[in-house]
Parts: structure tokens; C-alpha cells; sequence
């Protein structure tokens, strides 16, 4: 349940290709900012406007004034980045996306039909097929201790060697306003996560992280 196959449909995302050569999500955060660079050679020049260097953003897009928009980044169509939204760089954000008002992206991988709309940090992390993350829920990408980021899954660790990671929230995950994503959280398809939650570790697919850091499957709800 932690592997990028099993997390995300690729059909839904620019980063198919880069993506697919890798068995964890993990491993995909290092190379991002070069992905994105050469992706934006390639990309059809009747259909994406390079605004500045190394930033594309598609014709069908709507990019607010006061947005600012960091190299490397790509904007897909119909996006829409709204006001003070702060690309940081290194953000490849897929089609039918909304980058909301006060949203910093960085190193950064958004599938189609991501929603990020009010005053979310997302940084060092990748967000499935039709994801969604509530009003001021951020990714929290750094151990308090600076120390490399572990990830547990059960009585299983796996050292990733990486002092910054985010979240990778599978498709259709809906992340409740205010939450925390503890860096290396992995929350799988179609999983909720309670408003106002501190996240850390793996949840399970078509589950729901209720408060306390209780762990329910959606069918057996109360």
C-alpha cells in the first residue's frame, strides 16, 4: 500500500513516465526539479506560454497577478493559481487544479484535479487523482530533530535517507481542514482524514483517521 503503483493512477499525471521508475514515492522527491526542466523542453508550444525561464504555464490556465510563480514549475490547463499563491519551485501542477489563496508549493507533484485552496503548505510531497486537502491542513516536511525521515509500515522501517519529506496522499484522499501531515505520512485511495488531525505513518486505503488516531475502515463506520 505504500508503493507509488498502488497509491496513484499515472494516467493522470505529466509525471507518468518519471514516475513509473520508481517502486516507492519517496524516491521520485529528489529528481523532481530536473523532471520538470526537461518535461517543459517538450511541452507543445501552441498549447503552454513560457513566462519566464523555466516556467510554463498552459493557455487555458488562470494565474492571479499576485501569484508568484518559482522555477522550475508547470501549470496545466485549466488550473487556476489564485491570489498570493507562492510556487516556491520545483511544482509540476496537473489540469484542472486549484492552487488557492496563500498556498506555497514546493518540490512538488499535483495529479489532475488536485485541490490545495486555502492557506495549505505542500512541500517535498506528491497528491493523487482528485486529492483534496481542507483549509489550512499542511504537509510538515522536516523532523523537529532534523534527523532522516523513516518510514514505518507495521513492525517494518525503511530508511529513506531523506531529511525532507512531506505526505503522499493517494487518489481521491480528503485531508479535513487544519490538519498536520507528520513528514513521511502515506495516506492511501479513497481515505479521509478528521479535520483538525496530527497525522503521522501509514494509513490504510478506503480507511478513515478519526480523532485520537483512531483508524476505521469507511464500511464499518458509526
Amino acid at each position: 500500500m505504500i508503493e507509488i503503483k498502488e497509491l496513484f493512477d499515472l494516467t493522470h499525471t505529466q509525471a507518468a513516465d518519471y514516475l513509473s521508475a520508481f517502486r516507492y514515492p519517496w524516491e521520485a522527491l529528489e529528481g523532481i526539479k530536473q523532471m520538470i526542466l526537461d518535461l517543459g523542453e517538450k511541452l507543445p508550444v501552441d498549447e503552454y506560454e513560457q513566462r519566464a525561464e523555466g516556467v510554463w504555464v498552459h493557455k487555458t490556465a488562470k494565474v492571479f497577478p499576485s501569484a508568484y510563480l518559482g522555477a522550475p514549475c508547470i501549470i496545466g490547463p485549466e488550473t487556476e493559481v489564485r491570489h498570493c499563491a507562492f510556487i516556491r519551485g520545483s511544482a509540476l501542477v496537473g489540469a484542472n487544479c486549484v492552487v488557492g489563496n496563500s498556498v506555497e508549493l514546493k518540490n512538488v507533484i499535483l495529479f489532475d484535479n488536485v485541490q490545495v485552496p486555502h492557506y495549505n503548505y505542500v512541500g517535498d510531497s506528491i497528491l493523487g487523482y482528485k486529492s483534496h486537502m481542507g483549509a489550512g491542513s499542511i504537509t510538515s516536511n522536516v523532523k523537529s530533530d532534523k534527523s532522516p525521515v523513516v518510514i514505518r509500515d507495521g513492525e517494518h522501517r525503511i530508511e529513506t535517507n531523506r531529511k525532507k519529506i512531506g505526505a503522499f496522499l493517494g487518489d481521491y484522499v480528503e485531508v479535513g481542514c487544519n490538519s498536520v501531515l507528520n513528514p513521511g505520512t502515506i495516506i492511501g485511495r479513497n481515505s479521509n482524514i478528521y479535520p483538525v488531525s496530527c497525522v503521522r505513518g501509514i494509513v490504510p486505503e478506503n480507511s478513515i483517521w478519526k480523532n485520537g488516531g483512531v483508524i476505521i475502515a469507511k464500511n464499518h463506520e458509526a
